[in-house]
């Protein structure tokens, strides 16, 4: 089956077929793409049946894909709307667990039935790796985003981990999961439900175990990194700035705060630290901003690890975030042994249905502002007057507020990724991994 798996680009089944969607109904343990009463349509020799799309799982997908734009977008007008700066949880925070559960519900449809395991294992693992590369392009730093229209990247400074390769790394490990621990038996009851995935709840378990074991458990020592001597949001050392070395006292163990847990430790440790995140969300802190919960100028006497890189997407959390993906593993396995699609009400959530079939185009385009970016190339006389800038300066003076400007602004955006996701499905055009 040749099919999208990842959140952001298919779910388990074919893109091509776009326009049929029916219930997925079956008596018999088996998702159907045609009611058992109505005979299948005829096929031309030689061709596979395609089977239908889940449009729930397309507006959801597309509502998150949405959700990740406003927040990225309006998050710096409203610091409600964005990442918690450490502990707690904002609207922001509920974006990469719905993508990773996406990614589970998508593997679980894609490998429902795998003949051959082996191929399976490779489909797999060629999907992951081609995700994964395209997020160290995207998010590696060589490419930025509108307000820092500058290219290129020194490679002992490159970001090998992010969203995208979050996302890689959780859908392998379902995807895995799915093709090699699941029972051989039929379905007819509760108890044979359980009994069918029960390794796969115990894999969950114990990567559960395992995180909270390491972060615990973990001894995080006195740590030391480079920091520019300049008051400002530190991003990567730049020739002519004078470079020192801060030294952060620890010597604990089960620490849950910025600057001396388990996470960043593990980080620093196997990436190095040239490799991490250099503008962490901590620095909105009130400890590291006088803008709280906005990023702005270091506070008088602010710790030194105010200035110090840490990675949201770093290897310890990442192996935390993949149990969500096995939380949408066994909702995708309700899908194929239950009802979908079933009240098939469309209509109020299409804009999001169109966003949802062609989410990593939207996502490379609007979310890695590649597309704003680009327009921006295009101005009258000067930088600052172009169409993006431009049309988000006259929101902000009709509505008298910058903050309430810039909303509009994301929400006229996100309907135009709407508006142009409609077209490339009305053209048949869908990018997928």
């Amino acid at each position: 089956m040749d099919a999208a798996a990842v959140a952001i680009a298919g779910d388990g089944d074919d893109d091509d077929a776009a326009d049929h969607r029916r219930p997925l109904l079956a008596s018999d343990d088996e998702i159907r793409p045609y009611p058992a009463s109505s005979p299948p349509p005829q096929h031309p020799a030689g061709t596979e049946q395609k089977p239908p799309r889940v449009a729930s799982l397309d507006v959801f997908r597309g509502l998150t894909v949405a959700m990740m734009i406003l927040v990225d977008d309006a998050g710096g007008a409203w610091p409600g709307m964005n990442h918690s700066p450490w502990f707690g949880v904002t609207v922001a925070d509920f974006v990469m667990p719905a993508f990773l559960f996406i990614i589970g519900v998508s593997a679980a449809l894609v490998f429902k039935k795998t003949p051959n395991k082996t191929v399976a294992t490779k489909k797999a693992a060629i999907r992951a790796i081609k995700l994964f590369i395209l997020g160290v392009i995207l998010q590696g730093g060589y490419i930025h985003g509108r307000h820092s229209l500058t290219y290129g990247i020194d490679l002992e400074h490159i970001r090998w981990l992010g969203v995208l390769q979050r996302i890689a790394i959780g859908y392998f490990l379902a995807a895995i999961s799915e093709i090699w621990l699941v029972n051989n038996i039929s379905v007819d009851s509760a108890i044979s439900f359980v009994k069918k995935y029960f390794m796969e709840w115990i894999v969950a378990v114990m990567i559960s175990a395992l995180y909270v074991g390491l972060l615990l458990g973990l001894y995080v020592s006195n740590w030391e990194f480079k920091v520019q001597t300049s008051n400002s949001i530190l991003t990567i050392p730049t020739p002519g700035n004078e470079i020192g070395m801060k030294m952060i006292q620890c010597g604990v163990r089960g620490s849950l705060g910025p600057p001396c847990n388990a996470v960043g430790f593990v980080d620093r440790v196997l990436l190095g630290e040239n490799h991490l995140y250099k503008n962490p969300v901590y620095k909105r802190t009130k400890e590291c901003s006088v803008n709280s919960p906005d990023y702005g100028p270091l506070p008088p006497n602010a710790p030194d690890w105010c200035l110090a890189p840490f990675d949201p997407e770093g290897l310890l959390s990442t192996l935390m975030a993949a149990v969500t993906c096995f939380v949408g593993l066994h909702f995708g396995h309700v899908l194929v042994h239950c009802k979908v699609d079933v009240i098939n009400i469309k209509k109020p959530f299409i804009l999001f249905q169109w966003m949802g079939m062609n989410a990593l185009i939207v996502y490379v385009l609007a979310a890695c502002e590649l597309f704003p970016a680009l327009v921006q190339g295009f101005y009258w006389r000067s930088p600052e007057n172009n169409l993006v800038d431009l049309t988000e300066s006259l929101l902000q003076t009709i509505f008298h507020s910058k903050r309430w400007g810039t909303l509009a602004f994301v929400l006229l955006e996100v309907i135009f990724w709407c508006l142009a996701a409609c077209f490339l499905h009305m053209k048949g055009i869908y990018l997928k991994l």
